[in-house]
């Protein structure tokens, strides 16, 4: 029987879900314990047991695939989308064949963005806490309708995000080198064949300077990598119309935290909704938490059962095609 590693946390609260699964493809899942993620020492030791990974947000360096390589290890798969924390090039060098599951989490994702802004434009979570303390306050909040929100990336998470945008009425620009619009169509310059909603031509596909100029609210939905390393940071923001807002549900190193710390304390940014950090979990002595009109998550905006149970079984399915 095949022995396959398991260490994202999300499938790990439903794992018995999917004992029959496994079974069925005459495989056998562990799961350690860890709070957030296992510690490259820790996949090192215990990697090399097993003949499947399924991995969540650990450090899969190029250190841990060659101990794994070293030891029984034949194939890998990312549980999800985002991939910034897999060496995937030591793969292929390794010969361990991995694959990451891309396209699954639009809808739960832009779901939390949505939120996010609902809630820092009419200061729900701080009604809510004040309510819970006995008092009775009416904040000001602000429209929606006709303000103008800079979208990172068009991929599906960005795409199910803009729809939503729109629905709700807002001028929608989007920075993504990876599309352009020709004849009022947005066209993928990478996937001809990928096709986009015509609801979604709405949008303008602009450059990042041209997207962020004068905006209202800032989305981040991109994928991490060096480019967009620190894409946002103060040199940009401070284009941005004053008292935006900046939401971000990709990953934390897209936005530089120093930076949006400095527009918090000067108020040129008025609010920041994160369900993702450049360090996780946040640091206790973050100054962002010093800004009681900011919004977290918890790294958690894919975490619904459907979505989960999907993406799992998907997994599984990978694995076992591999280890075939």
């Amino acid at each position: 029987m095949q022995k396959i590693l398991v260490t994202c946390p999300p499938m790990i609260k439903q794992i018995n879900r999917y004992n029959d699964i496994f079974l069925k493809h005459n495989m056998h899942f562990f799961c350690p314990e860890f709070k957030q993620v296992m510690t490259e020492e820790e996949l090192i030791k215990i990697l090399p047991e097993y003949d499947g990974w399924i991995i969540g947000d650990d450090p899969a360096t190029r250190n841990v695939f060659i101990a794994g390589k070293n030891g029984k290890l034949k194939a890998a798969v990312k549980w999800g989308v985002g991939v910034d924390n897999v060496d995937f090039d030591a793969c292929s060098e390794l010969g361990i064949p991995i694959t990451n599951i891309p396209g699954v989490f639009g809808e739960e994702v832009s779901d939390v963005a949505i939120g996010m802004l609902l809630n820092i434009t009419r200061k729900l979570n701080i009604i809510d806490n004040e309510i819970k303390k006995g008092n009775w306050i009416k904040p000001t909040g602000m429209s929606l309708t006709n303000k103008k929100v800079c979208l990172l990336g068009f991929g599906d998470i960005g795409r199910s995000t803009a729809r939503k945008l729109l629905a709700f009425n807002l001028d929608v620009y989007v920075s993504d080198p990876g599309f352009e619009k020709i004849d009022d169509k947005i066209i993928c310059k990478y996937n001809e064949n990928l096709i986009i909603d015509d609801n979604l031509n709405k949008a303008k596909i602009t450059n990042l300077d041209d997207a962020i100029k004068d905006c209202d609210f800032i989305v981040s939905t991109c994928i991490l990598n060096k480019d967009t390393f620190h894409l946002i940071n103060k040199n940009n923001l401070i284009n941005a119309k004053k008292g935006v807002v900046v939401i971000n549900v990709a990953r934390g190193p897209v936005i530089n935290e120093h930076d949006v710390i400095e527009l918090l304390h000067s108020e040129h940014i008025s609010a920041v909704a994160f369900d993702v950090f450049e360090t996780e979990p946040l640091s206790e002595t973050s100054e962002l938490r010093k800004f009681s009109q900011n919004f977290f998550g918890s790294h958690n905006s894919s975490n619904t059962l459907e979505a989960v149970d999907k993406v799992s079984k998907i997994a599984i399915e990978k694995m076992n095609e591999y280890l075939l």
